[in-house]
């Protein structure tokens, strides 16, 4: 006997892409918004800068002009801007336990799928 899937209404699928499109934009982009991601910090921003007291020699202001800034204070921020780069065993414990959860989540509820795919392809099992 040939698997046949279970069918899903037109509904039901709109409602899954529409939950999965959500989720993935979510995903992307709640760690932005907490500021866990993708955020440069000025931890001391420099005020009134000079070319020279951001580091800056005669032929990194010309690279600078050429990128159309005259003016140290335009680029205060990129040039002090410092990523954090900290770590967290914490974050590494729950991010492995999400991720082997979400395995073991998806191995469970498709376990029925998976027996009836394997049964199709190499028969029923031997006991």
């Amino acid at each position: 006997m040939a698997y046949k899937p279970p069918k899903q209404s037109l509904g039901g699928q709109i409602f899954d892409v529409l939950t999965l499109l959500a989720l993935t934009v979510g995903a992307l982009y709640i760690p932005l918004y907490l500021g866990l991601a993708g955020a440069a910090k000025t931890p001391a921003p420099i005020e009134n800068p000079t070319w020279e007291a951001l580091g800056q020699n005669a032929n990194e202001q010309a690279q600078w002009a050429a990128l159309g800034y005259t003016d140290p204070a335009a680029v205060n921020d990129m040039i002090t801007a410092r990523f954090d780069y900290s770590f967290s065993w914490s974050a590494l414990v729950i991010m492995a336990v999400l991720v082997i959860g979400y395995f073991i989540l998806v191995v469970r509820l498709s376990d029925k799928e998976y027996r009836d795919v394997i049964e199709e392809r190499f028969g029923p099992k031997k006991k």
